[in-house]
Protein backbone atom coordinates (compact mmCIF):
# COMPACT_ATOMS: atom_id res chain seq x y z
CA UNK A 1 0.00 0.00 0.00
CA UNK A 2 1.15 3.94 -0.56
CA UNK A 3 2.18 6.08 1.44
CA UNK A 4 -0.48 9.18 2.21
CA UNK A 5 -3.96 9.27 1.01
CA UNK A 6 -6.29 10.86 -1.51
CA UNK A 7 -8.35 13.41 -0.16
CA UNK A 8 -11.87 11.23 -1.00
CA UNK A 9 -10.27 8.28 1.08
CA UNK A 10 -9.04 10.96 3.80
CA UNK A 11 -13.27 12.05 3.85
CA UNK A 12 -14.31 8.53 4.14
CA UNK A 13 -12.41 8.12 7.07
CA UNK A 14 -12.95 11.00 8.93
CA UNK A 15 -16.74 9.78 9.24
CA UNK A 16 -20.41 11.56 9.00
CA UNK A 17 -18.60 14.84 10.58
CA UNK A 18 -16.40 15.66 7.37
CA UNK A 19 -19.79 16.26 5.72
CA UNK A 20 -20.41 18.68 8.11
CA UNK A 21 -17.07 20.57 7.84
CA UNK A 22 -17.61 20.02 4.09
CA UNK A 23 -20.87 22.10 4.60
CA UNK A 24 -18.59 24.66 6.74
CA UNK A 25 -15.83 24.84 4.12
CA UNK A 26 -18.03 25.74 1.11
CA UNK A 27 -20.21 28.28 3.17
CA UNK A 28 -16.22 29.43 4.06
CA UNK A 29 -15.15 29.88 0.49
CA UNK A 30 -18.48 31.34 -0.52
CA UNK A 31 -18.23 34.13 1.97
CA UNK A 32 -15.07 35.10 1.46
CA UNK A 33 -15.30 35.13 -2.57
CA UNK A 34 -18.42 36.92 -2.33
CA UNK A 35 -17.29 39.27 0.40
CA UNK A 36 -13.82 40.19 -2.61
CA UNK A 37 -15.88 40.23 -5.40
CA UNK A 38 -18.07 42.85 -3.31
CA UNK A 39 -15.55 45.20 -2.16
CA UNK A 40 -13.27 44.84 -5.35
CA UNK A 41 -16.21 46.44 -7.13
CA UNK A 42 -17.09 49.30 -4.97
CA UNK A 43 -14.35 51.94 -5.24
CA UNK A 44 -13.60 52.74 -1.69
CA UNK A 45 -11.23 55.29 -2.34
CA UNK A 46 -11.59 58.41 -0.63
CA UNK A 47 -9.01 60.98 -0.75
CA UNK A 48 -9.85 61.50 -4.59
CA UNK A 49 -13.19 62.47 -4.10
CA UNK A 50 -12.17 64.49 -0.85
CA UNK A 51 -9.73 66.90 -2.54
CA UNK A 52 -12.06 67.27 -6.10
CA UNK A 53 -14.93 68.76 -3.08
CA UNK A 54 -12.96 70.88 -1.02
CA UNK A 55 -11.67 72.25 -4.71
CA UNK A 56 -15.30 73.00 -5.57
CA UNK A 57 -16.36 74.59 -2.14
CA UNK A 58 -12.81 76.73 -2.41
CA UNK A 59 -14.42 78.11 -5.73
CA UNK A 60 -17.57 78.63 -4.52
CA UNK A 61 -19.28 75.96 -6.46
CA UNK A 62 -21.07 74.14 -3.75
CA UNK A 63 -23.90 73.14 -6.02
CA UNK A 64 -21.63 72.06 -8.89
CA UNK A 65 -20.09 69.96 -5.80
CA UNK A 66 -23.39 68.54 -5.01
CA UNK A 67 -24.01 67.62 -8.67
CA UNK A 68 -20.73 65.67 -9.48
CA UNK A 69 -21.45 63.47 -6.64
CA UNK A 70 -24.95 62.92 -7.74
CA UNK A 71 -23.19 61.70 -10.92
CA UNK A 72 -21.25 59.38 -9.59
CA UNK A 73 -21.38 55.64 -9.98
CA UNK A 74 -22.92 53.74 -7.53
CA UNK A 75 -19.75 51.75 -7.08
CA UNK A 76 -18.25 54.89 -5.67
CA UNK A 77 -19.40 54.14 -1.58
CA UNK A 78 -18.00 57.42 -0.54
CA UNK A 79 -19.65 59.71 -2.86
CA UNK A 80 -22.87 58.72 -0.72
CA UNK A 81 -21.21 59.53 2.06
CA UNK A 82 -19.54 63.03 1.22
CA UNK A 83 -22.88 63.74 -0.67
CA UNK A 84 -24.95 63.86 2.81
CA UNK A 85 -22.23 66.03 4.02
CA UNK A 86 -22.93 68.65 1.59
CA UNK A 87 -26.66 68.27 1.70
CA UNK A 88 -26.77 69.02 5.73
CA UNK A 89 -24.36 71.76 5.29
CA UNK A 90 -27.20 73.98 5.72
CA UNK A 91 -28.02 73.11 8.74
CA UNK A 92 -25.47 73.43 10.83
CA UNK A 93 -21.78 71.63 11.75
CA UNK A 94 -23.45 69.14 14.20
CA UNK A 95 -26.48 68.27 12.16
CA UNK A 96 -24.09 67.47 9.23
CA UNK A 97 -21.95 65.38 10.80
CA UNK A 98 -24.00 63.25 12.37
CA UNK A 99 -26.08 62.98 9.20
CA UNK A 100 -22.57 61.80 7.32
CA UNK A 101 -21.73 59.78 10.12
CA UNK A 102 -24.85 57.93 9.91
CA UNK A 103 -24.57 57.10 5.87
CA UNK A 104 -21.18 56.01 6.86
CA UNK A 105 -22.37 53.78 9.26
CA UNK A 106 -24.60 52.18 7.08
CA UNK A 107 -22.35 51.77 4.10
CA UNK A 108 -19.84 49.58 6.55
CA UNK A 109 -22.51 47.69 7.82
CA UNK A 110 -23.14 46.47 4.19
CA UNK A 111 -19.17 46.14 3.64
CA UNK A 112 -19.05 44.00 6.88
CA UNK A 113 -22.25 42.16 5.59
CA UNK A 114 -21.59 38.28 5.81
CA UNK A 115 -18.73 38.77 8.68
CA UNK A 116 -20.65 37.69 11.39
CA UNK A 117 -20.65 34.14 9.62
CA UNK A 118 -17.20 33.62 8.99
CA UNK A 119 -16.24 34.38 12.75
CA UNK A 120 -19.08 31.84 13.69
CA UNK A 121 -17.79 29.33 11.21
CA UNK A 122 -14.20 30.28 12.54
CA UNK A 123 -15.58 28.57 16.06
CA UNK A 124 -17.64 26.60 14.89
CA UNK A 125 -15.12 24.29 12.76
CA UNK A 126 -12.33 23.18 14.91
CA UNK A 127 -15.15 22.74 17.79
CA UNK A 128 -17.05 20.48 15.44
CA UNK A 129 -13.32 18.76 13.97
CA UNK A 130 -12.77 18.06 17.79
CA UNK A 131 -16.35 16.89 18.04
CA UNK A 132 -15.60 14.64 15.11
CA UNK A 133 -12.39 13.22 16.99
CA UNK A 134 -13.85 12.53 20.39
CA UNK A 135 -16.51 10.54 18.57
CA UNK A 136 -13.61 8.67 16.58
CA UNK A 137 -11.67 7.91 19.32
CA UNK A 138 -14.87 6.43 21.47
CA UNK A 139 -14.62 3.88 18.52
CA UNK A 140 -11.29 3.65 18.15
CA UNK A 141 -11.50 2.65 22.11
CA UNK A 142 -14.34 0.89 21.81
CA UNK A 143 -12.50 -1.76 18.57
CA UNK A 144 -9.55 -2.07 20.89
CA UNK A 145 -11.36 -3.35 23.84
CA UNK A 146 -12.89 -5.81 21.53
CA UNK A 147 -10.33 -7.04 20.20
CA UNK A 148 -8.37 -10.17 21.34
CA UNK A 149 -4.75 -9.17 20.29
CA UNK A 150 -4.06 -5.62 20.89
CA UNK A 151 -1.29 -4.50 19.00
CA UNK A 152 0.21 -0.80 18.15
CA UNK A 153 -1.36 -0.83 14.51
CA UNK A 154 -4.51 -1.30 15.59
CA UNK A 155 -4.38 1.87 18.33
CA UNK A 156 -2.59 4.19 15.42
CA UNK A 157 -5.33 3.01 13.40
CA UNK A 158 -7.83 4.60 15.20
CA UNK A 159 -6.21 7.59 16.74
CA UNK A 160 -5.12 9.30 13.09
CA UNK A 161 -8.43 8.05 11.57
CA UNK A 162 -10.20 9.64 14.32
CA UNK A 163 -7.62 13.05 14.13
CA UNK A 164 -8.35 13.92 10.26
CA UNK A 165 -11.83 15.44 11.54
CA UNK A 166 -9.48 18.02 14.05
CA UNK A 167 -7.04 18.90 10.74
CA UNK A 168 -10.08 19.66 8.63
CA UNK A 169 -11.87 21.58 10.91
CA UNK A 170 -8.74 23.57 12.03
CA UNK A 171 -8.14 24.39 8.29
CA UNK A 172 -11.50 26.14 7.98
CA UNK A 173 -10.85 28.12 10.82
CA UNK A 174 -7.50 29.28 9.09
CA UNK A 175 -8.81 30.10 6.01
CA UNK A 176 -11.91 32.00 7.86
CA UNK A 177 -9.77 34.12 9.97
CA UNK A 178 -6.80 34.84 7.69
CA UNK A 179 -9.51 36.16 4.92
CA UNK A 180 -11.75 37.87 7.89
CA UNK A 181 -8.84 39.71 9.16
CA UNK A 182 -7.79 40.89 5.46
CA UNK A 183 -10.90 42.06 4.92
CA UNK A 184 -11.84 43.77 8.07
CA UNK A 185 -8.16 45.79 7.49
CA UNK A 186 -9.40 46.84 3.90
CA UNK A 187 -12.95 47.87 5.75
CA UNK A 188 -10.92 49.72 8.88
CA UNK A 189 -8.78 51.75 6.37
CA UNK A 190 -11.98 53.09 4.69
CA UNK A 191 -13.85 53.69 7.60
CA UNK A 192 -10.66 55.89 8.95
CA UNK A 193 -10.34 57.50 5.37
CA UNK A 194 -14.01 58.62 5.23
CA UNK A 195 -13.86 60.24 9.17
CA UNK A 196 -10.82 62.19 8.08
CA UNK A 197 -12.34 63.23 4.71
CA UNK A 198 -15.45 64.38 7.27
CA UNK A 199 -13.29 66.41 9.10
CA UNK A 200 -11.40 67.82 6.87
CA UNK A 201 -14.89 69.01 5.19
CA UNK A 202 -16.87 70.35 7.69
CA UNK A 203 -14.56 73.13 8.60
CA UNK A 204 -14.10 74.04 4.95
CA UNK A 205 -18.32 74.21 5.00
CA UNK A 206 -18.39 76.03 7.73
CA UNK A 207 -16.26 79.10 6.30
CA UNK A 208 -17.81 78.84 2.56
Amino acid sequence: MENGFKLIELFKLGGPFMWVLLAFSVATVAIVIERCVYLVWHDCRVGFLCKKIKFFISQGKKEEAVHYLLNCKRRQTAASILLVLLQNAKYGESRMERAAEAEAQERLRRMESGFNYLTALSSLAPLTGFLGTVSGMIGAFQSIAEATDVNAQLVAGGIYEALITTVFGLIIAIVALVAYNLLIQKIDTFAAETSKAINDLVPVLIES
